[in-house]
């Protein structure tokens, strides 16, 4: 379910579980590689993992481009010019497609992410309060 505010160009789910991708080839979560320029899934994680259910998938997306770009990520102006067009939302993340972590989406639309061979994984896949849905596959359907 997508939160109410400006619909249009949010990435925000709330009360949602977006689970691996279905051709995700590892079996269980793994932190990706730190390198000189963090990757993007490398910020993914350590804006997720060190800080759960502190920001939403919009915030995540943002304070991800614009630590890559040297931009403040408090500077608004920029924020709102970042989410003028449509963004690709978590679902897109290779947390999910490759590193093998699924993210819950509180009712609020704040994220945290799970390995998928973790007891809270298979919790939240279970769930029938939550939305359900899958990462976008790495690859074309065969």
């Amino acid at each position: 379910m997508r939160d109410a505010v400006d619909m249009a160009h949010t990435t925000n789910y709330t009360s949602t579980f977006i689970e691996v991708s279905d051709d995700c080839s590892v079996e269980y979560g793994v932190e990706p590689p730190i390198a000189e320029n963090l990757s993007i899934a490398a910020l993914h994680y350590r804006l997720i993992i060190d800080e759960p259910y502190q920001r939403t998938s919009d915030d995540v997306l943002f304070e991800t481009f614009a630590l890559r770009k040297g931009i403040d990520p408090a500077d608004t102006a920029a924020r709102e010019e970042f989410f003028s067009k449509g963004q690709a939302c978590l679902r897109s993340s290779p947390l999910s497609k490759r590193y093998g972590w699924g993210t819950h989406h509180d009712a609020e639309g704040r994220v945290a992410m799970y390995p998928r061979d973790s007891a809270e994984y298979a919790a939240f896949a279970a769930d029938p309060a939550l939305a359900h849905t899958k990462a976008m596959r790495s690859s074309r359907a065969a």
